[in-house]
C-alpha cells in the first residue's frame, strides 16, 4: 500500500510539474514591415497577424507605441491555443516628412511577456510622383478591382460598417496594400491577404464610421505598390440619421406607471 501511495504522490508530483510549465506562446508571421514610400497625410496601416503555439490561452493585456504617431489596436479576447490574432498599426504620416522606424511593445502572458513589432518606411510629398520606364511598369504590381462604389443606405450617427471589395493582383510582382487615404479620417482598412502574388485575389474591408448626419459620399484613397495607379478612389455613400431612442426608454414629462 505504502508504495502505490508514492506511485500515486510521485504522478501527482508529475502532472503538477507539466502543468506549471504549460503555457501560450505568440508566433508572428512577421515582426517589421515596411510600407516603403509613401505620400504625406497617408493613413499607413499593417495588419500583423499572430497565432497561439502554445500550450494555454494568451491574452494581450496592452500594446504601446513608441511614440503619438501611431495608433495600435489588438485583438483583446483570449487567443485559444493554434487559434489566430492580431496587432494592428496605423501611422499617421500628416506633417511627419522623411525617414520613419517606430516600435509597437506587446504585452501578454505568453512565455515571451514582452514582444516587439516595428513599422518603417519614408514619408514623401503629399503629391507624391516618379518617373519609371515602360520596363518597370510591366513588372510593376497591378491592382485590379470590380466596382469601386458602395452604399450602405441608412447608418445611424456613430454606428460603424463595413464596406468588401474583391481585388486582384494581375501584375507580375507581390502586390501590397499601404494605407489608406480620407478627408473625413472616418475610414481604416483590412485586407484579407497581406501580399498578393501575382494572380492572386483577396478581399479589403473599408471600415467607414457615421460621424456627420445626411447624405454622405466619402471618397477614399487605397495606396499599393501598384507603380502605373499607386492611389486607387474608392466611393462610400451612406444616409446619416440620428440614432433612434429604444423602445422602453420614457418619453420626455412621462411619469412612471407605480
Amino acid at each position: 500500500m505504502t508504495r502505490k501511495l508514492h506511485i500515486l504522490l510521485a504522478l501527482c508530483c508529475l502532472l503538477a510539474a507539466s502543468q506549471a510549465f504549460a503555457q501560450g506562446k505568440l508566433s508572428f508571421e512577421k515582426e517589421t514591415h515596411d510600407f516603403g514610400t509613401i505620400a504625406e497625410g497617408t493613413q499607413a496601416v499593417y495588419e500583423f497577424r499572430l497565432k497561439n503555439v502554445g500550450d494555454q490561452p494568451v491574452i494581450i493585456t496592452g500594446v504601446q507605441a513608441s511614440c503619438g504617431c501611431t495608433t495600435p489596436t489588438w485583438t483583446s479576447a483570449p487567443i485559444l491555443p493554434g487559434k489566430m490574432g492580431m496587432v494592428t498599426a496605423v501611422y499617421n504620416s500628416a506633417g511627419r516628412p522623411g525617414a520613419f522606424n517606430k516600435s509597437i511593445s506587446v504585452a501578454s502572458n505568453a512565455e515571451a511577456p514582452l514582444q516587439v513589432l516595428y513599422i518603417k518606411g519614408e514619408v514623401g510629398p503629399k503629391d507624391l510622383k516618379t518617373n519609371y520606364s515602360p520596363e518597370q511598369k510591366a513588372m510593376s504590381p497591378r491592382l485590379a478591382v470590380g466596382s469601386t462604389n458602395y452604399n450602405f443606405g441608412k447608418l445611424e450617427i456613430g454606428q460603424k460598417s463595413i464596406a468588401k471589395f474583391r481585388i486582384k493582383n494581375t501584375g507580375r510582382q507581390p502586390l501590397v496594400i499601404q494605407g489608406v487615404k480620407s478627408a473625413c479620417n472616418c475610414v481604416q482598412y483590412r485586407v484579407s491577404e497581406p501580399a498578393l502574388k501575382p494572380g492572386q485575389t483577396a478581399l479589403v474591408e473599408l471600415r467607414y464610421s457615421a460621424t456627420v448626419l445626411g447624405e454622405q459620399s466619402e471618397e477614399v484613397t487605397v495606396l499599393s505598390n501598384d507603380i502605373v495607379v499607386p492611389m486607387l478612389r474608392f466611393t462610400l455613400k451612406a444616409n446619416v440619421t440620428k440614432r433612434q431612442a429604444p423602445e422602453n426608454m420614457l418619453r420626455k414629462g412621462e411619469q412612471p406607471t407605480p
